[in-house]
């Protein structure tokens, strides 16, 4: 399917873009250790991270003694993840690959994990047979995902509006962080879900300083600031974007706290 095929290749060029490794230090905390918890990580199981960026779950699944493989669209983000387990002294295997076609046998991990990474695959119902596919009974999937109503979510819907309309194959990106529709994406699957919430803080300088670290590194809004500073529209956007930080902004003094809200999916394999 070629347009697939120009979906993905577009969304390689998006997260090489920026500096993706420094967004991933925003998200290094709080994320990874929920996940984690509801992981529940023995070692010497075989772990898979789909979608690992910079290997944030990888290289922790990693060091707890599970063997791990981190899969990912973008070869570059690999390299720096590469990097990092290297300095952390873990061995991780590293595969370039869809997360819509991963190249894994049947039932081949005790443990599948995502963070903030199969949400952005453009056909959700393809992902969730993947996902369920290489797992094992009696093992789970755990995924972090950004909800529709949070910060994350709200940054999307703003970009959404002056960006051209996804494929209407394409689910959009936050819907993984609406328990409905995670229900729905499963309802086929030999598994039994759980639901929990979490919260990232995102810690700037100021408001100002976000909007600015976001348009300079992640991705998504480096593509959208190209597209439309070409345009004439960008200042728009970004003044969206500033007055949702303002908005949301818990910070007292001058700074920027804004909190993140994310979902846990836990999918228990049953057979």
């Amino acid at each position: 399917m070629t347009a697939v095929a120009d979906l993905k290749r577009a969304h390689r060029s998006t997260w090489a873009a920026g500096d993706y490794a420094a967004v991933a230090e925003v998200i290094d905390e709080v994320p990874p250790r929920d996940l984690l918890a509801h992981l529940d990580l023995a070692p010497g199981q075989d772990v898979l991270d789909v979608a690992t960026g910079t290997g944030n779950i990888a290289v922790r699944a990693a060091a707890a003694g599970a063997r791990v493989a981190g899969l990912d669209l973008t070869p570059e983000l690999l390299e720096i993840a590469e990097y990092r387990a290297d300095g952390l002294g873990v061995d991780v295997h590293w595969v370039a690959g869809d997360a819509e076609d991963l190249p894994f046998d049947d039932e081949s991990f005790d443990r599948v994990a995502s963070a903030f990474g199969v949400q952005f695959a453009p056909r959700h119902e393809v992902v969730t047979t993947e996902l369920v596919r290489v797992c094992r009974p009696g093992g789970r999937v755990v995924l972090v995902n950004w909800t529709p109503g949070g910060q994350v979510g709200e940054l999307f819907r703003i970009m959404g509006r002056y960006m051209p309309a996804p494929p209407e194959w394409a689910s959009p990106p936050p819907l993984w962080g609406d328990e409905d529709h995670v229900r729905g994406l499963f309802a086929e699957s030999p598994v039994r879900l759980e639901f929990h919430y979490g919260s990232n803080p995102f810690r700037f300088d100021s408001p100002e300083h976000y909007v600015v670290f976001f348009e300079t590194h992640y991705g998504p809004t480096v593509k959208a600031r190209e597209r439309l500073t070409g345009e004439g529209r960008w200042e728009a956007c970004r003044d969206e974007i500033l007055s949702m930080a303002e908005r949301r902004n818990e910070a007292t003094d001058g700074s920027l706290l804004m909190p993140s809200e994310y979902l846990v999916a836990v999918a228990h394999r049953t057979r």
